[in-house]
C-alpha cells in the first residue's frame, strides 16, 4: 500500500490519540467529568458530537450498502432519522438539559429515571443498567464489524497480527485505537474527537459523490441515471416494489432516536438550555448534508459500477473499494480515515455509556456505596475495556452484516427508553411502576419478534422492523400500568 495513505492513516490516529490526552489533563478528577465532561459542551461539539455518535460506521458502509442493492427505497431511511433527529432535538435536548440537574444532577439515564421516580429507584437503575449494556454490546460490535470490514477489504495481506486474519485484525486495531483515547480521556475524549470525526465524515461524504459522478469515468447525472435504467429501473424509484409496511419499517427508524443513550447524553452535557437551538440547527444541517452524500454515494456508485464492469462482492464495502480506486493515496488515506472516525465515534460514546452503567448503576449502587471519585473514575475506566472485549467476541463473525447489528440495537433501545423518555419528561402522571412495565415489555417485545423472525417475514408478507410493535407495546405498557398504580408523590409538575 502506497505510503500516502499510512500517512493520512497515522496522522488520524495521533490526533485522537492527543485529543484523548488533553482531555484526561483537563476534565477527568470526578464522575462527572469522566461521564458527562462537566456539563460543559458548547452548541458545535454536542451537535457534531451526537451525530457522529450517531451515525456510525451505517453511514458510510451499511446505509450505501442498501442504496447500491435496492436503490432509492432504501433512502426512507434516511428521511425517517432525519425527521426523528429533528423531534429529538426539539422534544427530548432542552426537557433532558433541565430535568436532569433537576432531579439530583444525575449524569446517567439509569441515574436520571431513578431519581425521577424515586419509590422504583433501585429497580429502574438496575433494569435500564441491564438494557443499556446488553444492547450496546451489539450496536459497538456493528462498530467492530465495519472496522474488521475496512482492514478486510483494504489492508489485505498487509497487516496481520499474530496469524489472524485482516478481518479479526481490523477489529483489534479500531477497538485499541477507541479504547485509547476513551480510557484516558472519558466524555471529553469523546466528545472532541466527536467533532473532529464528524467534520472528516461530511467532508468525506461531498467529495466522494462528486467525484464518482464527475470525474473520470463518472459521466455525470444523466448517464448514471440511464446506466441504473437500463439495469433495473425501479432503482430510481422512491416507491417502485415497496409496500406500506416495507415503507413503513423504514421510515419508523426515526423512532428509535427518542432512547439512544449515547445521543440524548449530549443533550446532558450541554453547556445550557439556551444552547440548544443553536446546536439543533448545526447538527441537522450537518446530517442533512451526511445522508445526502450517503445516499448519492450508494445509487451513483452502483451506476459506476456497473459502467466500468467491476464486481463488488460485498455492496457494505463500495465507499472503500470506491476510495482505493478512484484518488489519490492521500486523499485515498483521509477517506479511509472518515470510515474509521464514524466507527470510532460511535463505538467510543456507547462504551462510555456502557461504562457509566456498569459503574454509577451497578458498581457504586451494589458493590461500594462509599466509593471515591478517584476509585468510580477508575472503574469506569475498567469497565470501557469489558465492554469493548465483550463487543469484540459478539463481532469475530466475518459474516456479520453491519446495517443487521445495527437494526437490532437501535430497535432495542428505541423500544426500551423511546416512549420512556417522552413521557417521563412531558406527562407528569408517568410513575416507577410504569417505567419498569415500559422498559421490560419494550425490551422483550424487540427480542422475542427478532427471535421468531417476524422483521423478516409476517404472515406470510414482508417482515416489520421490530422498534414498531416494541415501541407501541412500551407506550401502551406505560401509560396502562401508570394509570392502574399509585406511586405516592410521584405526580410532579413537570417544567414545559
Amino acid at each position: 500500500m502506497d505510503i500516502g495513505v499510512w500517512i493520512s492513516l497515522f496522522a488520524y490516529f495521533a490526533l485522537m490519540i492527543a485529543l484523548g490526552l488533553y482531555a484526561m489533563r483537563t476534565s477527568t478528577s470526578t464522575s462527572e467529568d469522566y461521564v458527562l465532561g462537566g456539563r460543559t459542551l458548547s452548541p458545535k461539539v454536542a451537535a457534531l458530537s451526537a451525530g457522529a455518535s450517531d451515525m456510525s460506521g451505517w453511514l458510510l458502509l451499511g446505509l450505501p450498502g442498501a442504496m447500491f442493492v435496492s436503490g432509492l427505497g432504501s433512502a426512507w431511511i434516511g428521511i425517517g432519522l432525519f425527521v426523528g433527529a429533528f423531534f429529538n432535538w426539539l422534544l427530548v435536548a432542552p426537557r433532558l438539559r433541565e430535568q436532569t440537574v433537576h432531579y439530583g444532577n444525575a449524569i446517567t439515564i439509569p441515574a436520571f429515571l431513578a431519581n425521577r421516580f424515586p419509590t422504583r429507584a433501585m429497580s429502574l437503575r438496575t433494569v435500564s443498567a441491564i438494557v443499556i449494556v446488553l444492547f450496546f454490546a451489539v450496536y459497538t460490535a456493528s462498530g467492530l464489524v465495519a472496522g474488521g470490514k475496512l482492514f478486510q477489504s483494504a489492508f489485505a495481506d498487509i497487516i496481520s497480527i499474530g496469524g489472524l486474519s485482516d478481518y479479526a485484525t481490523g477489529v483489534i486495531v479500531t477497538l485499541g485505537v477507541v479504547l485509547i483515547y476513551t480510557v484516558v480521556g472519558g466524555f471529553l475524549a469523546v466528545s472532541l474527537t466527536d467533532f473532529v470525526q464528524g467534520c472528516i465524515m461530511m467532508l468525506a461524504l461531498v467529495i466522494m459523490p462528486a467525484v464518482v459522478l464527475f470525474g473520470e469515468g463518472g459521466g455525470g447525472f444523466s448517464q448514471a441515471s440511464e446506466t441504473l435504467n437500463s439495469v433495473d429501473p425501479t432503482l430510481l424509484s422512491w416507491t417502485s416494489g415497496l409496500t406500506f409496511i416495507g415503507w413503513l419499517s423504514a421510515v419508523t427508524w426515526g423512532l428509535g432516536y427518542f432512547g439512544q443513550p449515547h445521543i440524548i447524553v449530549r443533550f446532558m452535557a450541554i453547556r445550557s438550555v439556551k444552547d440548544v437551538p443553536t446546536a439543533r440547527n448545526i447538527g441537522m444541517s450537518w446530517m442533512a448534508i451526511s445522508l445526502i452524500g450517503a445516499v448519492s454515494l450508494g445509487i451513483f456508485g452502483r451506476a459506476y459500477a456497473i459502467r466500468n464492469g467491476m464486481e463488488i462482492a460485498d455492496p457494505e464495502t463500495i465507499f472503500i473499494v470506491l476510495a482505493n480506486l478512484l484518488f489519490h493515496p492521500l486523499i485515498t488515506g483521509f477517506l479511509y480515515a472518515a470510515l474509521l472516525a464514524a466507527v470510532m465515534s460511535t463505538i467510543s460514546s456507547q462504551l462510555l455509556v456502557a461504562s457509566s452503567s456498569l459503574t454509577e448503576d451497578f458498581y457504586r449502587l451494589f458493590l461500594n456505596k462509599q466509593a471515591s471519585e478517584k476509585q468510580i473514575v477508575t472503574v469506569g475506566r475498567i469497565s470501557v475495556v469489558l465492554v469493548g472485549i465483550a463487543a469484540a467476541i459478539i463481532a469475530s463473525d466475518e459474516n456479520s452484516q453491519v446495517l443487521g447489528l445495527v437494526s437490532n440495537a437501535w430497535a432495542g433501545f428505541g423500544a426500551a427508553f423511546g416512549p420512556l423518555i417522552l413521557l417521563s419528561l412531558m406527562w407528569s402522571r408517568t410513575n416507577g411502576a410504569g417505567a419498569i412495565a415500559g422498559m421490560v415489555v419494550g425490551a422483550l417485545t424487540v427480542i422475542v419478534w427478532v427471535a421468531l423472525g417476524f422483521n423478516g417475514e409476517f404472515l406470510g408478507g414482508p417482515g416489520v422492523y421490530e422498534i414498531i410493535p416494541g415501541f407501541i407495546a412500551s407506550l401502551i405498557a406505560i401509560v396502562v400500568v401508570s394509570n392502574m398504580t399509585a406511586d405516592a408523590g410521584e405526580y410532579q409538575h413537570i417544567e414545559r
